[in-house]
């Protein structure tokens, strides 16, 4: 019997994508379902497939900004202040959110949507030209693992507070939806258990990835995804030791100064720094940086700026950099409000990993293990401090060290999480309160009867 996939409101927008080549795969009658055989045939209708699943990372909702900015406004500590008039961004920033926040409710469905594009490719991999099909493998559990991370890290409780292996996380899909039952609604699977998954996803990916891969995620990606995984499990150990591969690879160099990091389109045509383990690439063309949506403005003597300035930056941010600080000094006030230029770049490439992350990721699991595995603590801080305009630290302490991972990788999206992993308080509010945690978005709940709802949200 040949299979059905069933088009539906979801399933459509997860998409299969099809050649222009292959006109006559579009010359069909309308129906409510095609075969599975039409749909993913050959290699390259896979291959297509898999471009489909990077165009979903890329949407606003998901690594386009959303799973970035929602985690800068839910961790912030009066160091960012939201000015505009969004109900969704207000909900987030005032970590007050409703079962129907926009935000909270896309980024679920968009993520749902790039994990059944990853599904589709997954699910047709004998289909693939052989010398292809560990790199196209590789690439779809990348993208899968990372969006399971980044979505059990927001919508349900941190590694740790309580038990994992009970904790609801969310649900796992992992074949691809072709068509809605009460069979197939999902319950939430526990946090552990989308833990184990993402793991998996990832471990394979690094094993199955090439070194290089153009623009697209090669195994330095997933090690580099992996040792945020074991960060935030505290695994210190693995931690640090996906950190030193991709240190290790010499695929990747710190820039030389930190200003040069940004304004990847307006200095450098659209090309990434060396720095840059993996982005979300914007063009002209294709694709929105929704962190410049939020965090950046127009800046009228800096030709290629833009975006709506809702975030803006507080004087108690700006006060944490010692005197010569240049990360200190990477703020404009074209008004009467500051804004970081980390973001200012309307076209400007949406950065997931860079090297400065993996340097300060091993100086923390070396400190925290006592071990001295790739550098030293203090010589890796150093490095950070150093390109920065500062003097070489003579001796570092855990304190130390995080405010190094703080002000150097402010605003790019770790701020929740990392309050989280370190059992630190959002200004008054407890790290594990159900108020740094997204609510499953009311839609969800209203046509799937065994998703639980979050805590606080009943």
């Amino acid at each position: 019997m040949k299979k059905k996939i069933y088009i539906y409101s979801v399933a459509l927008a997860a998409g299969l994508f099809f050649t222009s080549s292959c006109n006559s795969k579009l010359d069909v009658d309308p129906t409510q379902s095609i075969d599975e055989t039409d749909a993913l045939s050959t290699s390259k209708d896979v291959e297509v497939t898999l471009i489909g699943c990077y165009d979903a990372l890329q949407d606003v909702d998901v690594y386009g900004g959303a799973f970035q900015y929602s985690s800068e406004l839910l961790g912030d500590n009066e160091e960012i202040a939201f000015g505009g008039t969004f109900q969704n961004m207000l909900e987030i920033s005032d970590k007050q959110l409703t079962t129907v926040n926009v935000t909270a409710e896309l980024t679920w469905r968009d993520s749902y949507v790039t994990i059944n594009r990853c599904n589709n490719v997954l699910s047709a991999l004998s289909i693939v030209d052989e010398e292809k099909r560990a790199r196209i493998e590789g690439e779809a559990r990348f993208i899968r693992g990372s969006v399971y991370f980044d979505l059990v890290r927001l919508y349900a409780k941190t590694w740790g507070d309580g038990d994992n292996a009970t904790n609801p996380g969310v649900p796992l899909v992992l074949e691809p939806t072709r068509v809605v039952t009460d069979e197939n609604k999902l319950a939430r699977n526990s946090v552990a258990e989308v833990y184990a998954q993402v793991l998996e996803d990832l471990n394979a990916a690094k094993s199955l990835l090439p070194e290089t891969n153009t623009i697209y995620a090669n195994k330095y990606a997933a090690s580099a995804q992996l040792s945020r995984v074991y960060l935030q499990q505290g695994n210190f150990a693995l931690a640090r030791d996906e950190a030193n591969t991709v240190i290790g690879s010499d695929d990747y160099t710190l820039n030389s100064t930190f200003e040069s990091l940004f304004y990847t389109f307006i200095n450098n045509g659209g090309a990434n720094p060396r720095e840059y383990i993996f982005s979300m690439i914007v063009t002209s063309q294709d694709g929105t940086n929704d962190m410049n949506t939020y965090f950046g403005t127009t800046v009228d003597d800096i030709p290629g700026t833009g975006g709506r300035g809702d975030i803006r930056i507080l004087t108690k941010h700006r006060a944490l950099y010692e005197a010569g600080d240049k990360r200190g000094a990477f703020f404009l006030t074209p008004n009467s409000n500051t804004y970081t230029q980390k973001h200012l770049d309307n076209l400007g490439n949406v950065v997931q990993f860079r090297l400065a992350e993996m340097y300060l990721t091993r100086a923390e699991a070396n400190f925290r293990l006592g071990t001295v595995v790739g550098a030293t603590p203090l010589a890796d801080i150093n490095r950070i401090r150093v390109r920065a305009g500062l003097k070489a630290a003579t001796a570092v302490t855990l304190p130390s060290i995080l405010k190094e991972r703080h002000l150097e990788l402010a605003f790019e999206g770790l701020a929740l999480h990392d309050a989280k992993r370190n059992k630190q308080n959002v200004g008054t509010i407890p790290y594990n309160s159900p108020r740094l945690i997204f609510p499953v978005p009311q839609r969800e709940i209203d046509v799937n009867n065994k998703l639980v709802q979050n805590e606080g949200y009943n």
